[in-house]
């Protein structure tokens, strides 16, 4: 059977059957724990509301006490399944150089179907919350999302050589996740009203499974296009060094000006990607508590207004691309994600929470480019290397943001809800800082290609 290179698809069915548990999980969590607090049953109606906008009353207390309860169980959820995955992400991507990139695409599709399956049992038999950390932690054991995205953007890495192309192919990635997460967002909402939280799960499983056929029988490995294809480990305990070794050796031997641009780029990436996660994983609370008092409909339609926000920044990339050096374009794109953040945090009503969107429109596109810029700077046969590094700093950063914004807003949203989209903003100076620091020091995109060129020439000159 013929196989094919194209990994697109492999991406769309996993975000989008992640992205349709993701909102019910969060949603499924907090109706327990407020039929936990109210002792009855969350009834579902989109004329009655659970919001208590007035502050006087008990069951104004009561809400805020959920709120604060839900946000400390999703950062504990978060923390049970980072643990395992940061090391699982690590070693899998970054030995894809030598062994493909598959086993990271395979693996966590398995995981997804695992936690599906359970989320199943849990919501269908009623079983205690407490057996989500049970899942949260075997679903980690598989690498989770970090792994899928490092070996996906890997993937895509080995397989383009024009620079252009492999910024434009990233930037499409960042897109179907974007669009396609917004489209599982808003397709939750329905889900959960027409079929509830059981039959969803069930839905979201079937596509995990689709998705593992596909990578198993008709998706092609990278591992023919390595120059490490032959130097595979013999042993665990050698694979293991191994792993570690490159990663060692990419900054090791690297030239200075190298060494330097990678440590730069991955913290700008860290940095941003830290206040990014943590101040847009706060709109589901937000939404839920008053005076917005959404529903699970308007709630599916706000994360599907993320749709437009990854389609613009996707466009942005590729216009942008052709008449801007890359630098300027995370300008921009952080820039745009100081507005939106703003705009959020005083956000009282319905429009202008949707309105959000609008300053945020390129908010998304200084993630695509910064691995773009990453992947450029290393040689083909480091690029397992440098997205493992880039898949662990994700899974580190995201778990330390999404704990520290959810402990955040646990302890200022009965004064001001909106404090911690307002340090979102505040805490992108230090990204800012750091590009202001590469263009003051005259570093330019051309620089890349340059030092890549030297480092093959002084390659070959030793082989030869």
């Amino acid at each position: 059977m013929k196989k094919v290179l194209c990994v697109e698809p492999v991406i769309f069915i996993y975000v989008f059957a992640s992205f349709l548990t993701i909102p019910l999980v969060e949603q499924f969590i907090y109706r327990r724990l407020w039929e936990q607090e109210y002792n009855s049953t969350f009834v579902s109606d989109s004329n009655v509301s659970h919001c208590e906008q007035n502050k006087s009353s008990p069951a104004y207390i009561k809400q805020k006490e959920v709120q604060e309860k839900a946000s400390v169980f999703n950062v504990q959820l978060d923390l049970t399944r980072a643990i395992p995955s940061l090391l699982v992400a690590f070693v899998i991507v970054a030995n894809g150089d030598r062994q493909g990139h598959k086993r990271s695409l395979f693996l966590p599709s398995v995981g997804a179907l695992i936690s599906g399956i359970s989320f199943t049992a849990i919501s269908y038999f009623s079983l205690s919350l407490s057996v989500l950390f049970a899942v949260a932690f075997i679903t980690g054991l598989f690498g989770s999302m970090a792994t899928f995205l490092g070996g996906g953007f890997a993937y895509i890495a080995e397989e383009c050589h024009d620079e252009k192309q492999k910024t434009t192919r990233i930037a499409v990635v960042d897109m179907i996740f974007g669009v396609v997460s917004g489209l599982a967002g808003l397709s939750s909402g329905y889900f959960l009203r027409g079929i509830g939280f059981s039959w969803t799960f069930v839905i979201a499983s079937l596509l995990h499974v689709i998705n593992i056929i596909y990578i198993v029988f008709f998706l092609e490995d990278t591992v023919g296009m390595s120059q490490f294809q032959h130097e595979a480990p013999v042993s665990w305990k050698e694979l293991f060094r191994a792993t570690f070794s490159g990663v060692y050796m990419l900054f090791k031997t690297a030239p200075y000006k190298k060494r330097i641009l990678i440590i730069v780029l991955l913290f700008t990436f860290m940095t941003y990607f830290f206040t990014l996660l943590g101040g847009s994983s706060l709109f589901t609370l937000y939404e839920l508590d008053e005076p917005l008092c959404w529903n699970e409909v308007y709630i599916g339609y706000g994360a599907a207004a993320f749709t437009s926000v990854s389609l613009t920044s996707f466009i942005g990339v590729y216009l942008l691309s052709k008449c801007l050096k890359d630098i300027y374009i995370v300008f921009i794109g952080i820039f745009s994600y100081i507005g939106g953040m703003i705009m959020a945090a005083f956000a009282k009503t319905t429009l202008l929470m949707f309105l959000v969107r609008v300053p945020s429109l390129f908010c998304f596109m200084p993630i695509p480019v910064l691995r773009s810029m990453l992947s450029k700077v290393v040689l083909t046969g480091e690029q397992g290397a440098v997205f493992a590094c880039i898949a662990c700093l994700e899974a580190v950063t995201g778990t330390i943001s999404l704990s520290v914004f959810n402990i955040l807003y646990a302890t200022t949203v009965a004064w001001f809800s909106g404090f911690s989209f307002l340090l979102s903003a505040g805490l992108c100076l230090i990204p800012l800082s750091v590009l202001c620091w590469l263009l003051c020091t005259s570093w330019n995109g051309e620089d890349l290609a340059l030092l890549v060129a030297e480092e093959v020439s002084s390659i070959e000159s030793a082989d030869s």
